[in-house]
């Protein structure tokens, strides 16, 4: 089996050093709380740099709408975030109660990967199959350690060896307080993956997904756009959101503190797409209500 090699090994551990959607979504695989989920990590073939997909993303809950709101970071791309620019303008000028408020605009490390799935006991059907997973510096850790850490003599090249040479990864998702925690998933031995032959192996490898097109990147206008909508709230939107908006004032006034539902799962399984807008005939119809 020669599709993988060593060299492009090294520059799949080159390009992790470096870095210390829409249709796509869908093969992100899900973890489920207490279920341990095995895989085999898969590289990029043709381009083993773009093995990884490390990204940044912005994440709270709309001070307009109350809905979740995450959207991609231009940060990953080495640029200007307007986001960031709002926060820490906002953390060095603004009111108690506004800097409050630009603590909850949190920013998310996050990467992707392509993975064969061996055992998924949520949905039996993606056995067998090629999918993404997203997650945060937990699953991070474990990974790079057995790239270019301790566990590197053991593991390294053979967590993307689809032969029995390979190992498998036992992603183990359990609850712990509020969230869900990834610190006991592992490496395991080598072994042989049922059914998998040479000709299968190399379909694998060469069916990985473009992990830079998965996420959905929004222009520096669009960002601004949706920070007036879901941090700002515009005018417009505090007529629509009337009722909500005085649920937020009369929170701050209780406590001196904006507070934001937590998002369902953990980091590690956090979407990095924004969330959708309101409907326009549903602010027309309130509108209309109004006169």
């Amino acid at each position: 089996m020669n599709t993988f090699t060593n060299k492009m090994f090294d520059s799949i551990k080159d390009a992790l050093q470096k870095n210390a959607v829409q249709s796509g979504t869908r093969n992100i695989l899900k973890f489920e709380k207490d279920k341990t989920y095995t895989v085999r990590l898969i590289p990029n073939v043709s381009s083993p740099e773009k093995t990884f997909f490390h990204y940044y993303t912005y994440d709270w809950s709309s001070f307009g709408t109350g809905q979740y709101t995450s959207v991609l970071s231009p940060t990953t791309f080495g640029q200007r975030c307007p986001i960031t620019d709002t926060k820490f303008k906002v953390l060095r000028n603004g009111t108690d109660e506004e800097k409050a408020k630009a603590n909850l605009l949190r920013r998310n490390e996050r990467w992707l990967i392509n993975a064969y799935v061996i055992d998924d006991p949520t949905n039996p059907e993606n056995n067998g199959t090629l999918k993404i997973i997203r997650y945060g510096k937990q699953l991070h850790k474990i990974i790079s350690d057995a790239i270019d850490g301790e566990g590197s003599e053991d593991f390294g090249p053979r967590i993307f060896d689809l032969s029995e040479n390979g190992v498998n990864f036992k992603i183990k998702s359990e609850q712990q307080g509020d969230y869900i925690s990834y610190t006991s998933s592992k490496f395991t031995m080598p072994r042989k993956i049922e059914g998998m032959t040479d000709t299968k192996a190399e379909e694998v490898y060469n069916l990985a997904f473009d992990l830079t097109s998965i996420v959905s990147t929004k222009s520096q206008d669009e960002l601004l756009e949706i920070l007036d909508e879901h941090f700002f709230v515009k005018p417009t939107l505090l007529v629509e959101n009337k009722a909500f908006q005085q649920k937020q004032a009369a929170v701050v006034e209780a406590s001196g503190e904006f507070s934001t539902p937590k998002a369902s799962g953990s980091d590690d399984d956090t979407s990095p797409f924004a969330s959708d807008s309101e409907d326009d005939d549903n602010l027309k119809k309130l509108l209309a209500d109004l006169d």
